[in-house]
């Protein structure tokens, strides 16, 4: 009777005469957001003109950027508190001062961190849960043409500085910062910076170079190593030992004003790049000896190579580091791919490859295309390894995908179905689904929201219009709804992005941002439109 009961009395009686399975208390305790709904809005709220990044995983912060965007803005969420002298206070509309910003969020301070010619990422922000540390980025302009030079290769867009602040973010204090200058690290919603635990990695994609970093409770960011040109500390220093010991070797063949001439053009020939980079290297060897073993008979070992590796091989040279990601404390996700893939938005039908690296034994141990579906099956069943969330954080541990919830899987599996079938039209479209799922990977860090508003074992809703997925929506007309699973007829809230009458007139495309609190019954929805003051509702629970 209580199971099916949605009665928050009858909730809180149940669980106190039973006792959850095993492993099953936190998901038993998430039940309860079936009853604690944000039941109310307040359209069109009075607030700062800030925009508005995303609570803080552990709910203690909500981020927000200055207009100018020269200025960071911490507010810690209260709950809304009134005095009410009537006897039946749920009958009466809240009081004017209950329904501005302020009731809701306590502003913490404001602090500066861009210069003058610089701008705050406003995309950009990854959380450290364990020490409450929040890791921001401002750049200068960016340059599209900008020359090649000091090793970067053509056609990558350079940023004069790029600068990544460490704040703690319980009294705005700037502990370190970190700076890359005429470099270019994909910042839009953190896709070319990954935090795991206290790790991060950076991707230069100018210079296809994997920085990791340590960021210690101190405070501090740490260099641990850099992977690109070269994998392991001493590969530098024995590249320029060996050019060295072949300059000794031409001295003693040729007369003293020759000898420091070539020295020092075989010294620059070796700083020049005459060999691939040292991940480049490890790629080529993996590829080479997979194909190797595939067959034991010598002279279809030849053929296999000749047609699978040599005749590919200039592309497999020409390949670029796009993303990386963690997977555990020593395995990166690193995807390859075209130089134009490395600066376009959409990817999605682009030829890429996938690597798995061993930071510590620096070796390639996996290799797939994006098209493989050997890839896509491994995703299927363990798309949860690929988010790669902190140890520390007990709130991203619940997010919904296919590999833990089963109507996440039936739809991707639905999906699926649809673009599979015998003949060869469809095995392009099958394919081309493939490829699209897999243009998602590596992950984006932190990109999701925590919230059991988006549990697909408890809501239903239109993943079209809103979803855990921080990203801009096209807004709509009509309130989005949340369905129970459980009650597949029972609505249990409502979310409408934009002023409480609607649009009278036809106005541009107006786009809305979410942004759900992971704990209390507690979201914000921020309607923009172009050349238009954004309109921002409170949604709560009264």
């Amino acid at each position: 009777m209580f199971k099916t009961n949605t009665n928050l009395t009858a909730r809180i009686f149940h669980r106190q005469i039973l006792t959850p399975r095993p492993s099953t208390s936190v998901h038993c305790a998430r039940q309860f957001y079936e009853n604690l709904v944000p039941n109310c809005t307040i359209y069109n709220v009075d607030c700062p003109d800030h925009s508005f990044r995303k609570f803080t995983d552990d709910g203690q912060y909500l981020i927000s950027i200055s207009r100018n965007h020269q200025d960071l803005i911490v507010y810690r969420p209260t709950w809304l508190s009134f005095s009410c002298k009537e006897e039946n206070c749920h009958s009466h509309d809240l009081p004017p001062k209950a329904k501005r910003f302020d009731s809701f969020f306590t502003q913490l301070y404001c602090v500066s961190l861009a210069s003058s010619n610089e701008l705050i990422c406003k995309d950009f922000f990854l959380y450290v849960e364990s020490n409450q540390f929040g890791l921001f980025a401002t750049s200068t302009v960016q340059i599209q043409d900008a020359p090649a030079t000091g090793g970067a290769i053509d056609g990558v867009p350079s940023i004069e500085k790029i600068t990544f602040h460490l704040v703690r973010l319980e009294d705005g204090i700037i502990l370190d910062e970190k700076v890359f200058c005429n470099d270019f690290v994909n910042l839009a919603h953190s896709t070319g910076v990954f935090l795991y635990d206290d790790l991060l990695s950076i991707m230069s994609l100018r210079y296809q170079k994997i920085h990791i970093l340590q960021i210690r409770g101190s405070g501090n960011l740490v260099d641990v190593r850099v992977i690109g040109a070269f994998c392991r500390e001493d590969d530098e220093l024995f590249l320029n030992s060996h050019a060295q010991c072949m300059a000794f070797l031409d001295n003693s063949r040729q007369d003293e004003s020759s000898t420091v001439e070539n020295g020092q053009q075989h010294h620059q020939h070796i700083q020049g790049g005459s060999f691939l980079s040292g991940i480049k290297q490890r790629l080529l060897s993996f590829i080479f000896r997979g194909i190797w073993n595939e067959e034991t008979d010598h002279t279809l070992r030849v053929q296999s190579l000749k047609k699978k590796f040599y005749f590919h091989f200039q592309d497999y040279v020409d390949l670029i580091m796009w993303k990386v990601q963690f997977l555990d404390r020593h395995h990166l996700l690193i995807k390859f791919g075209s130089l134009d893939g490395g600066v376009s938005r959409n990817t999605d039908q682009l030829p890429a490859f996938f690597a798995v690296y061993n930071m510590e034994t620096t070796e390639i141990i996996a290799f797939y295309q994006n098209s493989a579906d050997e890839l896509y099956h491994l995703f299927e069943q363990f798309c949860d390894h690929f988010h790669a969330t902190s140890r520390a954080s007990s709130h991203m541990n619940f997010i919904s995908s296919h590999s833990n919830s089963i109507h996440a899987l039936e739809q991707l599996r639905s999906f699926k179905n649809k673009a599979s079938n015998m003949s060869q039209v469809t095995f392009s479209l099958r394919e081309a689904f493939v490829k699209k799922l897999m243009a998602s990977l590596p992950f984006s860090c932190q990109s999701q929201s925590p919230s059991p508003y988006f549990d697909q074992s408890l809501f239903r809703f239109d993943e079209k219009l809103i979803s855990a997925t921080d990203r801009h929506r096209q807004s709509t007309e009509h309130p989005i709804k949340f369905i129970s699973r459980r009650q597949p007829n029972s609505l249990k809230f409502k979310i409408k992005p934009g002023p409480e009458a609607g649009e009278v007139v036809a106005r541009p495309k107006r786009i809305s941002s979410f942004l759900f609190h992971p704990i209390l019954p507690l979201a914000l929805s921020v309607q923009q439109t172009f050349m238009q003051p954004s309109v921002v509702n409170i949604h709560f629970r009264r």
